[in-house]
């Protein structure tokens, strides 16, 4: 149980994918301007992260070496498109301000290493959990980045303005709605995450 337990809880700290493995930082840049396409570019994420673990899973064994990155890809691509689709049907606003970079999830290293390193290797219950922890862990840093990244860009929070009780207009940070403001601040929580949280970078240290 607790090796199981750890499938889940290690990425969200001790081996982030994004602040540990440096996975998934593009995605990061693109879409965390604001915390609300963050929000659905993590749902998306994790949906496609489990599915293909799942689903890479449930057929490694009938799988030919030769042609098993050729079959991942696949699969990764069908959720994609499926993800898209809902996107489409349910949040078309959304949808189509995200529409690129939800297409290029296929191209996400975090989705590709776990079905390659992990769901190819263990059965579905352990490559479930796999995915979950990592989707998580990427999705808390996309979070934070989005949530700053809006709150100092704009002073708003899924625009609902958090600063109208100051005496004077806030005008935002310019920065921050720029890529450079999502590099400095990824980097920042890079920095925290090695230095204060990771384990195992601690006691190399």
């Amino acid at each position: 149980m607790p090796k199981l337990k750890k499938l889940v809880t290690d990425p969200l700290a001790d081996d982030n994918p994004i602040t540990l493995q440096v996975l998934g930082v593009c995605s990061a840049l693109a879409v965390t301007t604001q915390l609300k396409t963050s929000l659905v570019m993590s749902a998306a994420v994790i949906f496609v992260l489990t599915g293909s673990n799942l689903v890479v899973s449930l057929l490694r064994k009938m799988i030919p070496t030769k042609i098993r990155m050729i079959v991942e890809l696949c699969v990764i691509s069908t959720l994609v498109i499926i993800a898209d689709q809902i996107l489409k049907a349910y949040l078309f606003d959304l949808g189509r301000e995200l529409s690129v970079f939800v297409g290029l999830i296929i191209t996400n290293c975090i989705i590709m290493g776990r079905a390659e390193a992990f769901a190819l290797q263990n059965g579905p219950g352990r490559s479930i959990l796999d995915a979950i922890g990592n989707g998580l862990g990427y999705s808390i840093i996309l979070i934070l980045v989005g949530l700053f990244r809006e709150v100092l860009g704009s002073g708003k929070i899924l625009g609902t303005p958090v600063f109208a009780w100051l005496p004077f207009e806030f005008q935002g940070n310019l920065l921050m709605v720029l890529p450079p403001g999502a590099f400095i601040l990824i980097a920042l929580i890079i920095w925290f995450q090695r230095t204060f949280i990771s384990k195992e970078i601690r006691e190399d240290n």
